[in-house]
């Protein structure tokens, strides 16, 4: 399941990180990393961005970057 995928109000644990070069860069600099904790707070009505609670602070992810996060939970 990707981070994507993740319904509203469940916390899951990162897995893996998809993807290459400067996108997966950008992705584990938010704080996504293998082993991180993430809440899924809401997301927008279209869809996209998904608002996420990692490590302690607020994220705006987009649906493009959450693909590439998948997620156990």
């Amino acid at each position: 399941m990707t981070l994507k995928d993740a319904k509203v109000g469940s916390t899951v644990k990162v897995t893996k990180i998809l993807g290459q070069g400067p996108l997966k860069r950008r992705i584990m600099d938010m704080g996504l990393t293998k082993g991180a904790e993430v809440y899924i707070r809401k997301v927008a009505p279209l869809g996209d961005p998904i608002e996420v609670s990692v490590r302690g602070f607020e994220l705006s992810v987009r649906k493009q970057e959450a693909e590439n996060v998948e997620v156990e939970g």
